[in-house]
């Protein structure tokens, strides 16, 4: 058994997680393990052509179809979005008029990101989701701050479709995968469900792992990674060598290099460093990485390169929370064995009494309040789901379990940030944001900003 295949299985069954598949791209050589089952209810073993759901790491494909546009001539990123999109319409009529394709790519455009939108699953589903954006809350400025935006790639889909012509899983294909030989990938339920594949599963509180429903999310956010957007992990991994490559044959190399290049700083978020073009970029131990992993409903996969060192990771779990736990630990046992690198410790802070109060607070989003509050020396985050989202989630099937207290631990150094001291979410760090005056206005919880509402502020 390979070192890689030990880790997996090892971790995966402290873990309990049911099934698991992993590859490592490093030097021109491959190498996969695989554990577990597709499913508690109807397990099969996963294998090499297990199908997983691989989420928002589908946004790199998104903003690499926008980028073989731009290579043709066809788009512009610092173009409006009207300029493809004539109708767009926002909240905010001004965003509506400036908001650029690369805004769409980098989570700058400041409207809500997450607004739940069921628009069917016709081929008509993204122009149904850009006619309801004009319904979306503006929640920060245009171009203030990186605020994870589904709904913005979304209508990047949108843009692909107007400009090709062709429905977004039609021009994808033409564009991205069948250049690329990416035939173990899919778009549609239908065609996953004949193939092996995993469902997803959510663990209680108590350890009992169950079936997670519904399997897939809604057609409009195909773009972002929903729907039914799988593939097995060796298609990944040829994701990978083709983002390490040369851009041949769909892009310039300067055009695959400039999507690994910062546009925006988010120093302190969940996300990483800095966002490249739809890349997520941070720095550990000396070492730039480039990655985007992904989470749907029970399916959790993580998706990273070192770029100057010729190296991938991908894995793909169809269980949470434990199945991002997995994935994590996975990372940092490889970013030590490949290249003997440890990530720091963190150094938290005591803060006193008058300090902590600053944060006191509840804050928004459009999907759920976080309550923060101080209790001995200590600041505790509580998730408390909006009763129309709770309920739209039980009208579509799924199970909502209840969401447990977040320790978090203000962190030494520039800024107010923070890190996830115990939990599930252990590790996952984030940042208060202050306005001009000092106050504190937000917080950046798992990349997305809650806003602080008007009562909470501390008079």
């Amino acid at each position: 058994m390979s070192e890689l295949a030990k880790q997996l299985t090892a971790i995966a069954e402290e873990l309990d997680v049911p099934g698991v598949a992993a590859g490592i791209y490093s030097g021109g050589e491959e190498e996969y393990a695989f554990h577990g089952v597709t499913s508690v209810e109807n397990p099969l073993p996963v294998d090499e052509h297990t199908i997983f759901q691989y989420g928002s790491t589908h946004k790199t494909f998104t903003a690499t179809a926008i980028m073989r546009l731009v290579d043709e001539g066809k788009v512009d990123l610092n173009a409006p979005v009207r300029t493809y999109i004539p109708e767009l319409k926002t909240k905010d009529p001004a965003v509506a008029e400036r908001v650029t394709v690369l805004q769409l790519l980098n989570h700058t455009a400041g409207w809500s990101g997450d607004a739940p939108e069921d628009c069917g699953d016709g081929d008509d589903a993204r122009a149904i989701f850009v006619e309801k954006l004009a319904e979306f809350e503006q929640v920060t400025p245009l171009g203030s701050t990186v605020s994870y935006n589904n709904a913005a790639l979304n209508v990047a889909g949108r843009v692909i479709e107007k400009v090709t012509g062709q429905v977004y899983e039609a021009a994808m294909t033409e564009l991205i995968h069948k250049p690329l030989g990416l035939e173990n990938s899919f778009f549609f339920p239908n065609e996953v469900m004949t193939r092996r594949f995993v469902v997803g599963h959510s663990r209680s509180d108590e350890g009992e792992i169950k079936v997670a429903r519904p399997w897939a999310l809604a057609r409009a956010g195909a773009p972002a990674g929903g729907f039914g957007v799988s593939a097995n992990v060796g298609d990944q991994i040829k994701w990978a060598r083709f983002h390490l490559g040369d851009g041949s044959p769909i892009l310039k190399k300067e055009t695959l290099d400039l999507m690994k290049q910062p546009t925006f700083d988010m120093r302190g978020s969940a996300l990483g460093d800095a966002v490249g073009i739809s890349w997520l970029l941070r720095e550990v131990g000396g070492l730039q990485e480039v990655g985007h992993g992904g989470t749907t409903i029970g399916q959790y996969s993580q998706f990273f390169m070192i770029p100057d060192k010729d190296f991938a990771l991908v894995s793909m779990t169809n269980c949470g929370p434990n199945g991002s736990q997995l994935n994590r630990r996975l990372a940092a046992w490889a970013l030590e064995a490949f290249f003997r690198v440890t990530e720091p410790e963190d150094e938290p802070i005591q803060l006193g009494d008058a300090a902590l109060a600053d944060y006191v607070g509840t804050y928004e989003t459009v999907a759920a309040f976080a309550d923060v509050t101080a209790s001995d020396g200590a600041l505790v985050l509580n998730v408390r789901i909006k009763p129309e989202t709770l309920q739209r989630l039980r009208d579509d099937g799924e199970e909502v379990p209840e969401q447990p207290p977040i320790p978090i631990a203000m962190l030494a150094g520039d800024g107010d940030r923070y890190v996830v001291s115990g939990g599930p979410a252990k590790g996952m760090k984030g940042y208060f944001m202050r306005d001009e005056t000092g106050a504190v206005t937000g917080v950046h919880v798992g990349g997305r900003l809650a806003v602080r509402t008007k009562e909470s502020v501390k008079a």
